[in-house]
């Protein structure tokens, strides 16, 4: 089950992707629609079968969207969370081979689309949590226990 927190910004990209949808790509293909239904038979009319099918992605995406909204919940930076690390933290970490990992942890429907970006849910952020500079953690990975350590921790949404 996906957690249902996310960033001020997270919230915002996610709104402005329903706003977009809802208000400008909607009546666009509406109106193709429309006008491709106007001229006759549409079982052989490919503008109104494409555009009909896109949308239908968009009702179904608009639907998602406004369900997911209502049920998120936006957390924002507390001063309570300098030095460890929680949720909306910027993380440096580095295992004992000297591989260096940079990412942010933020709630699920953020991560898609942005690079460096993990899900609060990911066994990893889940064992980085409450952790300090120059801590060591151990991560179950499909090879094996990892150990990491905590180098950095930055909060740049404050």
């Amino acid at each position: 089950m996906k957690s249902k927190l996310i960033t001020r910004a997270g919230y915002k990209k996610l709104q402005e992707e329903h706003d977009y949808l809802w208000k400008d790509k909607r009546p666009k293909i509406t109106a193709i629609v429309n006008w491709a239904a106007s001229l006759g038979d549409r079982s052989e009319n490919a503008d109104y079968t494409f555009n009909k099918r896109i949308l239908r992605q968009i009702d179904r995406r608009v639907r998602y969207l406004r369900q997911r909204l209502e049920e998120l919940n936006v957390i924002d930076y507390s001063p309570q969370q300098e030095g460890k690390v929680f949720f909306g933290a910027s993380v440096e970490i580095e295992n004992d081979k000297g591989e260096l990992l940079f990412f942010k942890i933020v709630g699920p429907d953020e991560i898609y689309d942005t690079k460096n970006y993990i899900s609060i849910d990911s066994p990893m952020a889940r064992a980085m949590l409450k952790k300090q500079v120059d801590d060591d953690f151990i991560v179950q990975t499909p090879e094996g226990e990892k150990e990491w350590f905590v180098n950095k921790i930055e909060y740049l949404d404050k």
